[in-house]
């Protein structure tokens, strides 16, 4: 049962946040946020959503820190009503949804936060899909790292010893001697480093108070070059105050009003595309990030991070000043070498820029 996953967590006391009362914007003002909302997802060259817990309480598994989530009961002494089996739980209209939009090009890339493999089932490429804390449907080899897709949920968490032989040879043609472990992060685990390396110009929270940290702090990177951040969530988030538009609103009617002002229908599940489904003997699938991959990631990120510098630069950097006193309120001074490097020809010139939250600690006063 879903709810396992988190009795098979290492006991920790610092959970966040927990059963902060729902909010719901009235109808009008929720359609009028989802056709702002189109309109970026339709203007924005890169998007990137992350998705948490939330995305997945109509499938019948319970998130986290709601009302009604597993660590709020538990410190009431009680467990959730709904705890659907992840072997039998299936994707929502979210996550149908986010699928289509990869594929018709409007969402690059989706960053979940979720274990229970709905995302996986939709039969999404893995070269769009980063799961941060694992994938109760994956299996990791201890020896070559290679990943392989299983066709039940793992009994353990914690990147234990599944007692299953690597599949590297079926794939490959050449034997592994390694043995399948878990993906499930436990709390002391990293991140993946090769999940994390993403920015966007429009970044998409769903479902989640991003109170996880590092994951958390990931829809706020691309705010410094000019990305904008959305929150659909029914509780406060921690970073409310830096979202541009926020929507209280359960995900799967934000997406279903989204698809439909971008004149998509939201396709149904089917088990034809669920790569967990054991449709032939022996099939094994691979669920590795190619080098491709990753290397296309890193030139995205290079290449939004070096447009959005020379942007600004051709906009507003280059205002030479002689006294401190003629500078604006509200900014600072800084030397060429501690922002823009080889952008200014002689050590002695100066630039102003406004100052951003993010921007804090590269500035000299």
């Amino acid at each position: 049962m879903s709810c396992n996953y988190a009795d098979g967590l290492s006991p920790y006391e610092n959970k966040g946040v927990l059963g902060v009362p729902e909010k719901f914007d009235i109808e009008e003002k929720v359609d009028e946020k989802c056709t702002m909302l189109a309109e970026w997802i339709k203007n924005s060259k890169h998007v990137v959503v992350h998705t948490g817990a939330g995305i997945s309480t109509s499938a019948g598994i319970p998130d986290f820190r709601g009302p009604n989530g597993v660590w709020t009961l538990e410190k009431q002494g009680k467990k959730p009503n709904i705890n659907i089996s992840f072997n039998d739980a299936i994707p929502t209209k979210t996550h149908m949804a986010l699928k289509y939009l990869v594929e018709k090009n409007y969402v690059q890339y989706i960053i979940s936060q979720n274990i229970d493999g709905l995302h996986l089932k939709t039969g999404i490429p893995r070269t769009h899909l980063a799961e941060l804390h694992g994938n109760m449907f994956i299996g990791q080899c201890n020896t070559c790292n290679s990943q392989f897709v299983r066709d039940c949920a793992t009994m353990t968490v914690g990147k234990k010893c599944l007692e299953e032989d690597c599949k590297r040879s079926v794939i490959r043609g050449r034997v592994c001697r390694g043995k399948l472990h878990d993906t499930i992060l436990d709390w002391e685990h990293n991140l993946p480093e090769d999940d994390i390396e993403i920015l966007a110009d429009l970044n998409i929270c769903l479902g989640t108070t991003l109170q996880i940290v590092p994951s958390g702090n990931l829809p706020l990177r691309g705010k410094k070059y000019g990305g904008k951040v959305v929150i659909v969530n029914l509780q406060p988030t921690k970073h409310d105050r830096k979202a541009d538009l926020i929507i209280n609103c359960f995900a799967d009617v934000v997406l279903s009003k989204v698809m439909k002002k971008l004149s998509l229908e939201i396709p149904d599940y089917s088990p034809h595309f669920d790569p967990t489904k054991d449709h032939l003997p022996c099939t094994v699938v691979e669920w590795n990030i190619r080098q491709s991959d990753k290397r296309k990631i890193k030139n995205q990120y290079e290449k939004l991070c070096k447009d959005y510098k020379k942007r600004k630069l051709e906009e507003k950097l280059f205002y030479g000043v002689k006294k401190p006193k003629q500078y604006r309120k509200g900014t600072k001074m800084i030397k060429r070498e501690s922002f823009i490097k080889n952008e200014i020809k002689e050590e002695s010139e100066i630039v102003i820029i406004d100052l951003t939250e993010e921007e804090d600690d590269i500035f000299i006063e």
